[in-house]
């Protein structure tokens, strides 16, 4: 165990080196207005708002699918308990 902790130690205490160390990232190039930005490299913003929508909805509802099957278990498995009680 105080080997796992100064293992945890050294590599928390490297890790602002490492992290200093990286060579810096190359500067983005100036701004370019989407008038002269190629259409071709366009991306149309109403696709990909509508797919993240459709994909947080079919998450939610399966979620809350999963929860209304894990519940009614759960009041199957009480309905059994109290069987068994009586």
């Amino acid at each position: 165990m105080r080997f796992y902790r100064a293992l945890f130690l050294a590599a928390l205490l490297a890790a602002p080196g490492v992290a200093l160390a990286q060579p810096p990232q190359p500067s983005p190039d100036e701004f370019v207005p989407m008038e002269e930005v190629p259409p071709e490299e366009q991306i149309p913003a109403i696709n990909l708002v509508a797919a993240a929508y459709g994909f947080v909805w079919v998450v939610v509802v399966g979620y809350v699918w999963s929860l209304g099957r894990r519940l009614q278990k759960a009041e199957a498995d009480l309905a059994a308990l109290e069987q068994r009680r009586r």
